[in-house]
């Protein structure tokens, strides 16, 4: 299980970039790519090296990693893996979601970021990954936004903040999302890991 990636150097950055798409034969929008420029020679003329893979090589690569999950679980996953503006999606059902999911989508939530860790160590493409079981991220996301918001509303009420229980960093984001274009509300992440939680402020005009 590899995930392919080409690279090339140039004194130019754009032929760089063109030599990679040349030899995967793909357009750029198909990839994910980055370049690194450095100092070459007595004169210090630049160089730049182009990394690229295809977003179609990280889909294939994703959904083997996950089979291989599956494998040493000794269980049978329903994989589908798609891409959206640039963002790999993988969701997953299996005849026993809740043991992928873990408390509080605490297993989820680790092997999504073993799975992230996996791709980063093919370079540095700032590679966007969303893995989900059954549909729980996506509605937990509707869930903690509908509370939150009822929340935010009260706060504007009585212009006095409310403290929410701890969350990890994925839900703290959905709370700060949710509540992005509330007039007169601010969200704040306090605390340490992993008691960090978010409070709900009034804020004047």
């Amino acid at each position: 299980m590899v995930l392919e990636v080409v690279k090339h150097e140039s004194k130019n950055k754009e032929d760089s970039l063109n030599k990679c798409l040349e030899e995967l034969n793909v357009s750029v929008k198909e990839t994910y790519y980055y370049t690194v420029a450095s100092e070459a020679g007595l004169f210090g003329k630049k160089k730049y090296n182009t990394y690229m893979t295809t977003k179609y090589a990280v889909k294939e690569y994703v959904k083997l990693f996950l089979q291989e999950l599956a494998k040493n679980m000794n269980t049978a996953f329903n994989i589908e893996v798609t891409e959206s503006d640039g963002i790999i999606s993988a969701i997953i059902v299996t005849d026993n979601n809740a043991v992928l999911i873990g408390k509080d989508g605490n297993t989820l939530s680790s092997i999504q970021t073993v799975l992230r860790q996996a791709i980063r160590n093919y370079g540095n493409f700032g590679i966007k990954v969303n893995l989900d079981v059954a549909g729980y991220k996506a509605k937990r996301e509707k869930n903690i936004a509908y509370e939150v918001k009822k929340i935010a509303r009260e706060v504007m009420k009585t212009h006095v903040d409310a403290k929410l229980d701890p969350m990890n960093s994925y839900e703290r984001r959905i709370v700060h999302m949710a509540l992005a274009d509330f007039k007169n509300i601010e969200t704040e992440s306090e605390g340490q890991e992993p008691n960090r939680y978010t409070v709900i402020k009034y804020k004047e005009d």
